[in-house]
């Protein structure tokens, strides 16, 4: 037999004899807050004084080495605080995971795109504005299983939009600045993972 065949059936034969591995469900409610980029309040980790909370959840099954996920997240006040006004940050991801999915302690990296909404309104002239743009995220972060259903997780993730966004400037509440660039900033979250 040529060499190249040889591997090729041989490659085959391994594939059919190894036996298949299930996805395992999960789902990830979280708790963190933004920092970096356009993160108004916290311009980094370490120098971040006035937190925003950001909560949402992931879903999604794991394999050994590869899985796949939905991250949901909101953000309130994520350009900072001011009388008369609200604003926030939501994002839609659907993410590749890598990583060690299987054991006690899983390191994993992931990827992905999806939504980013920023929505901003200013009640004492009437202003709103809302804009969609596809973005991406990358990260790190680790699942420590504490049984074999519950796990304890913690990652940072960089979000970034592909589009220019209208980002608000505040300052006197009756006029607000925004200025037109690609959105982007960072997230630590920790959160409970169910395993099914």
């Amino acid at each position: 037999m040529r060499p190249i065949p040889t591997l090729i059936l041989a490659a085959a034969v391994s594939m059919a004899a190894a036996a298949p591995v299930q996805a395992e469900g999960f789902v990830t409610p979280f708790y963190g807050f933004n920092f970096g980029g356009d993160s108004a309040n916290c311009p980094s980790f370490s120098a971040c004084e006035n937190k925003r909370a950001n909560f949402g959840v992931s879903f999604g099954a794991t394999r050994t080495l590869v899985g796949f996920e939905e991250d949901v997240s909101f953000a309130k006040d994520f350009y900072g605080s001011v009388p008369g006004g609200d604003n926030s940050i939501f994002t839609l991801m659907s993410n590749l995971l890598i990583g060690v999915l299987r054991g006690p302690v899983q390191p994993y990296g992931v990827l992905g795109l999806g939504l980013v909404r920023s929505h901003t309104s200013v009640s004492l002239n009437q202003f709103q504005a809302s804009d969609n743009s596809l973005g991406y995220d990358l990260g790190v972060g680790v699942n420590a299983l504490v049984t074999r259903r519950v796990g304890l997780r913690g990652d940072v993730r960089h979000v970034h939009t592909f589009q220019d966004i209208d980002v608000p400037l505040f300052g006197d509440p009756l006029r607000q600045v925004f200025v037109p660039q690609k959105l982007d900033f960072w997230r630590a979250s920790a959160g409970v993972t169910f395993r099914f």
